[in-house]
């Protein structure tokens, strides 16, 4: 008799390996490539935290648009980086603005970092049946200001697509690109000079910006930089004051210092 359950591994595995039986129908047709939106990544240096992705959409092996922002402000001491589907990831963001600024504006207070951090979380588990069937699957970070500390404290939050989330130590990356990205930041925070958490903002931005260039050479899906197009990285910045955004101009300017 034959094994009913010839798959090993996890049972995500197991879902994975039914789901064009489970979703799809021989009359259906394929699926079509959906957009996806990938590299970003965060870290910490000296004066708070850097959110950045490149600004490429794809769509199987179709680039849809050099010209997507990745790191989104959804208030004025929160960051969101998404990698995944747009559609359902500026869906989330919206969402995320909306309840912050409802809860600011009915209680008089901003809502704490934990509770955010747990929103976003939420809506990540609302969005398990489009995660399970593949048509939906977002894995953001998330960066917030902390001021239950003063002075206020930056940090950088990463998730699974089925909404546990992980408090980063150093950094984070997310999106095709990642593990070269993730890699190279293990090894400058181990043995570079200066290590991304002591870099001032102008070594930063350069930092990021080669980052995104050796992403880009390693996966096809990264738009990484070009200067001579005036394409550049989406940047935001999240300090005690609040956040700020790194401009095209800036960028180019820090790049060729």
């Amino acid at each position: 008799m034959s094994d009913p359950f010839p798959i090993a591994g996890d049972f995500l595995s197991l879902l994975a390996d039914r789901r064009i039986a489970l979703f799809r129908t021989e009359a259906a047709g394929p699926v079509p490539a959906q957009t996806q939106a990938t590299t970003v990544f965060a870290f910490h240096f000296g004066d708070g935290v850097l959110m950045a992705g490149d600004r490429r959409a794809t769509a199987g092996n179709i680039i849809v648009t050099d010209r997507v922002d990745k790191v989104i402000e959804i208030d004025a001491s929160s960051l969101l980086a998404i990698a995944g589907v747009p559609a359902t990831a500026f869906e989330m963001a919206r969402v995320l603005q909306t309840s912050f600024e409802y809860y600011r504006r009915s209680q008089l207070q901003a809502l704490s970092l934990p509770a955010k951090v747990r929103a976003l979380a939420r809506l990540l588990r609302e969005n398990l049946p489009m995660t399970m069937q593949g048509v939906g699957v977002v894995v953001p970070l998330f960066a917030g200001l902390d001021h239950s500390v003063q002075p206020a404290k930056a940090q950088i939050y990463f998730y699974d697509p089925l909404g546990a989330q992980f408090q980063a130590v150093g950094y984070a990356a997310s999106g095709s690109g990642s593990g070269t990205i993730r890699s190279i930041l293990s090894f400058q925070e181990r043995y570079g000079n200066p290590r991304p958490s002591q870099m001032n903002l102008q070594q930063a931005v350069q930092f990021t910006l080669r980052l995104l260039m050796v992403a880009s050479e390693f996966d096809a899906a990264t738009g990484g930089i070009n200067p001579e197009t005036r394409t550049f990285a989406t940047i935001k910045l999240l300090r005690p004051a609040g956040v700020e955004t790194v401009s095209a101009e800036q960028q180019a300017e820090f790049l060729s210092a």
